[in-house]
Order: C-alpha cells, then structure tokens, then sequence
C-alpha cells in the first residue's frame, strides 16, 4: 500500500500538469461550444443548445477551410509517406555516404516553417520584377506563366501540397529509414537462397515488418494535416479568407482573434468539429494496422 501511494505522489505533478493544460481546456471548449450567443466581455450568454455548431456547419468560410483540409489530407499524405518509402529503400541499399544523405534529407525538418516558406513564396510568387523561378522554367519549356500565390486555386493547392509534402517527409524518411534497418537480415538471407524475386522480398518481408511504422507515420501524417494552419499563412499570409485556402485550424485561429474574431462559442464548435474528424479517421487507422498482413 506504501508503494502504491508513492508511485501516485510521484505521478501527481504529471496528473496535475495534464488536468491543468489539457483536461480543463477541453471541458471548457466544450462548456462554450453549447452557450449561444456568448459574449466574450460580459462572459454572458443567452442560451444553451446547438446553434453554435449549425452556425459553423452552415458557415461558407468553414465549408471552404474543410474542403482545404480534406484536400490537403487527401494529396499530401499518401504521396509523402510513398515518396518518404521509396527515398528510405534507396539509403537503405546506399553504404557509402549514407549518414550524409540521412543529414541532407534531415535538413528541412529543422529549418524554420516559416522560412521554407518564404522560399517557396521566391521560387513560385509573382511580382512586378520576376515571374518567380519556376515560372522561368515553365517558360524555358515554351509553356505560359502561373500565378500560383494569388491566381487559380488549384495552382494555389499545388503549392500548399508541394510545401506540406516538403515539409513532413524527412521525418518519415528518418522513421522509415530506422525501420528499414531494424529488420532482421537473416529474412533476406533465407529469401536469397531461394532465389525470391525482389519485389517478393518487398511484399513480403520487407513491407510487413515496417507496417507498424508506415501505419504510425500514417495516423500521425493524417493528425498533422488536420492541424495544417502555419504552413498555410507562411504562403499566403494572415488573410487566408480571402485568398481561399483556410483550413480548420485557420478558421478556428480567425473566429477567437482574426478581424472577423470575438466568438469563442464558433471557435469552439468547429474545434470540436475538427476533433471528432480527427479521432474517426485515428480509429479508422487503428482498426485497419491491427489486420496489416503477418510474415
């Protein structure tokens, strides 16, 4: 019995931390998202029910940040944990330099957000001296220039997924690249002797041993696209209403401070909405990595 109360003396700062930071904001967003018509200097409100989240469901600006989201999710996800595969299969096989190519492919991931996307704003914005340098090569090739910051918006979702892929892929490439070398060799060495075709060796040995990293950097990879807000004003700034490509987290950020801000209530209804989102598509992806196929 001593023991026990020790193991919960020690844990108590945790538990407390965890209450205080987490627990207590939630019950507090979800408390604000039923008070209708909630006034954040009187901290009044006139009634409890849904309105808050039919307000935001029915929101034109909230329709055009999930349809951002879902996209974003949708393209960036599946290309950047294939694309982070294959790169992580090709070190794999590399034995010389291979720790300088980990480094190079590494180097995004630290380098500031906002940074990288001020870079990408010189290599694709358009301005009143230069098309930008990917216009340039379009233009070597005889085709006609883009404005991919303030023009079309699928060449503005091109540009958000491109940054986003950039972005999140050294870090699957670090996990993959990790799983990769966890695999015991003598697999491939049975498979060798029997003289197994490569891309069997892949099916079969290679690719069910990583799962459980590929099904992480999934969950994860869908979790972080949800959250996408950052990346997106790095590219096209603070405004992001205006030009078209919001996301959930955007919307929410702008409902609580941006120039339209004040209304906690909505903020807190399309938090929640975002969470529901998140925790089915997390589920959906747990149910699915325990029937990953066994060697």
């Amino acid at each position: 019995m001593k023991r026990n109360w020790k193991g919960w003396l020690y844990l108590l700062p945790a538990m407390l931390f965890l209450g205080f930071f987490m627990v207590y904001p939630l019950i507090d967003v979800l408390i604000y998202s039923f008070e209708e018509g909630y006034n954040s200097a009187s901290q009044t409100y006139f009634g409890v029910g849904l309105y808050n989240y039919s307000y935001v469901l029915h929101d034109p600006y909230f329709l055009q940040a999930v349809k951002n989201t879902f996209l974003l999710v949708i393209i960036t996800v599946p290309l950047s944990t294939g694309l982070a595969l294959l790169i992580s299969l090709g070190l794999n096989s590399i034995k010389p330099l291979r720790n300088l190519f980990q480094t190079v492919y590494f180097l995004p991931y630290v380098t500031n957000t906002l940074a990288v996307g001020l870079v990408f704003m010189i290599l694709f914005k358009k301005t009143a001296y230069t098309d930008g340098m990917i216009n340039l090569l379009i233009h070597a090739f005889g085709g006609q220039s883009v404005d991919f910051i303030d023009g079309p918006y699928w060449a503005k979702m091109f540009v958000m997924s491109l940054y986003t892929i950039w972005v999140v892929m050294p870090f699957k490439i670090l996990i993959l690249t990790s799983a990769l070398a966890s695999v015991n060799p003598d697999y491939y060495r049975a498979a060798r002797v029997d003289a197994t075709p490569k891309v069997r060796i892949f099916t079969r040995i290679t690719l069910p041993m990583i799962s459980p990293m590929i099904f992480y950097l999934v969950i994860t990879g869908f979790i972080g696209a949800f959250k996408a807000y950052s990346d997106e004003v790095a590219l096209f700034g603070t405004n992001l209403n205006a030009a078209g490509m919001n996301t959930i987290v955007g919307y929410v950020y702008d409902m609580l401070y941006g120039d339209s801000g004040g209304y906690p209530s909505y903020a807190s209804a399309a938090a929640l909405i975002l969470f529901a989102i998140v925790l089915t598509i997390t589920c959906v992806n747990l149910l699915a990595s325990k029937r990953r196929p066994q060697t």
